[in-house]
């Protein structure tokens, strides 16, 4: 086919990463970048009020809507599997915290790539983990030790309390987990409210960080509504790329076939494609492409160009373990919610002063501990919600209640994405195979018992929390492990599906797992990366969106050094 158009550099996924990177890499004029996505623009109404993720997730217009294979580990239950489908990507649908994970994270990504550059960094440690995060961070109380200010990412305070939520972290207290300033220091261990990317209690994405201030850009062009298809590919690979992981490529990415405005084109890519289409689509697209297990390929009869044992595996995501307990005696979304006047007041705080409810992200307060006193961070953490309902998407209990989720952020168990045939529009299989360790389930029963004992402290019994889920009639582990299965879902953080690693000194990965290395290059495939969640060796604590944007800010480097 005839290519519609050249450029220097196609990034595949206008989300997080695709925002970033075509900010920095558009930065140059003499570059042109083509930035695709499959969704619209994000100047719908509910995209840009905080609130308004009770509208995009589940809504084709801003969300893939993916679901999983029937899970054994959740009483085989199939979930909804939010991603975002529109300009931004999930960070216009997902919950605004702003997270960066704790240094222990980090230490596991360089002990997984061979990259000290990854750690968290100090006085005393060689990282520029916590380096990069203060020069992307425009801080509400400006630049400190840990902080930044005038970098693209807004960070705000919450801009609404709850008495109840406030008696929750007095409770957390009570049991050990001690109140805190705010998380993002490296140990987060402790309770406080989250900070929130919001700038004046709007959602601050990182489309409004990253691309809307540079869209002008001349060099710079954006298709929208835009499904990529293939990868293009050759047989020659140049000198100058045989380097690093594409020391032994046996192809060249040349550019991409696209889906667009009901045609099928061709674009091509000068120097490099960059996929950004996250955890589920990033694999998706190199697997249809030829890029991954042969085995998994050859059975949907889809050519091998490189095996690729790695792509689609390794999945990790933090199962969310709802518990419900009814309260009495302090307001909670449920019951202003379910009052015309106050649904209105709430409406017109927004309008007028851009705080109250309506500026909320799903989780408010949270919490950090260890499961076992020995461990050196935090492996357990906690949403609170100042609201409930049977599962999301359902309409809120018609009583005053919160809901404290718990979720381990370490799982050991591991999940994939892969094809499920050789159609590009056919949506992957998704299985994350949750609680199927014996490590998993054991910090599932952990948790609800901490935050049973939580809830039981003397600081909320003013409120008389009745727990509604699990029940209090499940006793045993083998109760509590069953509940586990039956409430969990996920909080939307998948991981690890694209994975970097560490190489010989031949230029050969030390695990057959490994897709990238640590600038986020594809092995044996030159002009090709993947930037996004699907990078993460091991997933992090906590929401994953900072992260993504660590990834892609690194990876933004290494393309333009």
């Amino acid at each position: 086919m005839t290519p519609i158009a050249e450029f220097d550099f196609i990034i595949v996924g206008a989300g997080s990463a695709g925002c970033l990177l075509a900010n920095r890499l558009s930065a140059n004029p003499a570059h042109r970048v083509l930035l695709i996505e499959a969704g619209g623009n994000d100047n719908w109404f509910w995209i840009k009020v905080p609130v308004g993720y009770l509208y995009t997730i589940a809504n084709p217009r801003t969300d893939w809507c993916f679901t999983t294979e029937a899970d054994p580990g959740l009483a085989g239950r199939s979930i909804h599997y939010a991603r975002g489908r529109v300009i931004g990507g999930c960070s216009s649908i997902n919950a605004m915290i702003h997270m960066r994970g704790q240094s222990s994270d980090y230490d596991l990504w360089a002990q997984a790539t061979g990259d000290d550059r990854w750690r968290w960094g100090g006085p005393d440690s060689p990282g520029e983990t916590l380096t990069i995060y203060k020069e992307l961070e425009d801080y509400f109380g400006g630049a400190d030790d840990w902080h930044g200010a005038g970098g693209e990412i807004r960070v705000e305070r919450p801009r609404v309390r709850w008495k109840i939520l406030d008696a929750w972290q007095a409770a957390a207290a009570q049991v050990g987990i001690a109140a805190i300033e705010e998380f993002n220091r490296g140990d987060n261990a402790g309770s406080a409210y989250f900070h929130v990317n919001q700038r004046r209690g709007r959602r601050w994405s990182m489309a409004d960080a990253f691309l809307h201030p540079i869209a002008h850009r001349p060099n710079l062009t954006v298709y929208t509504q835009t499904q990529a298809l293939r990868l293009l590919m050759d047989d020659q690979v140049h000198e100058d790329q045989r380097r690093g992981a594409w020391t032994t490529a046996q192809h060249r990415v040349t550019g991409l076939r696209l889906l667009k405005d009901g045609q099928i084109v061709d674009v091509r890519a000068r120097r490099e494609v960059i996929l950004s289409a996250g955890s589920v689509g990033s694999p998706h697209l190199m697997q249809v492409s030829g890029l991954g297990p042969a085995e998994l390929l050859t059975q949907h009869q889809v050519p091998v160009a490189v095996n690729l044992p790695g792509v689609g595996e390794n999945l990790q995501d933090h199962l969310q373990l709802r518990t419900v307990y009814r309260i009495k005696g302090a307001p909670t979304v449920n019951t202003l919610y379910r009052n015309w006047i106050t649904r209105g007041g709430m409406g017109l705080q927004y309008l007028m002063l851009r705080s109250g409810p309506m500026t909320m992200p799903p989780s408010t307060l949270g919490a950090f501990a260890k499961s076992d006193a020995a461990l050196a961070s935090p492996d357990l953490e906690w949403h609170v919600q100042p609201l409930s309902l049977p599962k999301f998407g359902d309409p809120l209990h018609p009583f005053a209640a919160i809901t404290p989720s718990v979720c381990n952020l370490r799982p050991s168990s591991r999940g994939h994405v892969r094809i499920a045939d050789a159609d590009p529009l056919t949506s992957p299989k998704i299985l994350c195979n949750y609680l199927s360790t014996d490590a998993d389930r054991q910090a599932a029963v952990t948790g609800l018992r901490m935050t049973r004992q939580i809830m039981a402290a003397p600081a909320l019994a003013r409120y008389q929390p009745q727990e509604l889920l699990p029940g209090p009639q499940l006793v045993s582990d083998e109760d509590l492990q069953q509940a586990a299965g039956e409430l969990g879902t996920t909080i939307f953080h998948p991981v690890g599906t694209c994975t970097m690693g560490s190489f010989d000194a031949q230029g050969i990965p030390k695990s057959a797992a490994t897709v990238l290395d640590t600038d986020c290059r594809v092995y044996r495939v030159a002009g090709l990366r993947v930037a996004d969640a699907s990078a993460m060796p091991t997933i992090t604590s906590g929401n994953t969106n900072a992260p993504v944007m660590l990834i892609a800010e690194r990876a933004a480097r290494a393309v333009l050094g």
